[in-house]
């Protein structure tokens, strides 16, 4: 939930993230390289950094490479950041790229996609950028109530992806063809706050978007 806080803080614009990611550089693969440095162009970062104060503990499940940790260290500046990623290598980009942080404010780790680590408990605000839709469906709402078990009282969880109701999604998949070679299985928002409702959490607020022809939801929860 946006507070006033986070309102009152000076603009950020897309172009500041671009020209930030430009002073940044891993020994990565290709790929990887070039969704560090131009994701902020598809991805609507900003209002997602706009939802965490400085003080929070933040989990990224899904972390990649560390783009989104890395731009909230410069923008927002957390005391705690967390991040889990199946896959080692992508770990290792982010352990580069976020080698600045100490290890008193940034963990990173891997994880098997399906149980989640016990640091998961003690975070403030936990991000979902662009994850489920690589869930098999099959395991898409065990994801979810996991997750949501795995949260501490009064934790906030906020999911981003690709909305599934939209005609414009036939481009997420040619993306996600291209990019993953894989089929997404994107979801409705109307699945996601259903899944959570049922999961115990709160819906606090939605939000959809979209930027160029990729369309975006954003469902934000609270555990009560």
């Amino acid at each position: 939930m946006l507070t006033k806080e986070h309102l009152t803080r000076p603009a950020i614009t897309t172009r500041d993230l671009l020209e930030f990611l430009r002073t940044k550089h891993i020994h990565a693969k290709f790929l990887d390289r070039l969704k560090m440095r131009y994701r902020p162009l598809i991805c609507p970062y900003i209002p997602l950094l706009q939802r965490v104060g400085p003080n929070d503990r933040v989990g990224d499940i899904g972390c990649g490479s560390g783009q989104f940790l890395l731009l909230l260290s410069e923008f927002v500046k957390p005391s705690f950041s967390y991040g889990v990623e199946i896959s080692q290598h992508l770990i290792d980009n982010a352990n580069e790229i976020l080698s600045d942080l100490g290890k008193d404010r940034l963990v990173l780790e891997t994880f098997d996609g399906s149980h989640f680590p016990p640091l998961i408990g003690t975070l403030d605000i936990i991000f979902l950028i662009d994850v489920i839709h690589h869930v098999p469906p099959a395991a898409q709402k065990t994801f979810l109530t996991s997750l949501a078990a795995s949260m501490k009282k009064g934790a906030r969880l906020v999911i981003k992806d690709i909305n599934a109701g939209s005609p414009l999604v036939v481009f997420n998949k040619l993306h996600d063809l291209v990019v993953s070679r894989e089929i997404g299985h994107e979801l409705k928002p109307d699945t996601v706050i259903a899944i959570l409702k049922e999961a115990g959490l709160e819906i606090t607020d939605v939000d959809k978007c979209i930027t160029y022809v990729y369309p975006h939801f954003t469902v934000a929860a609270k555990k009560p």
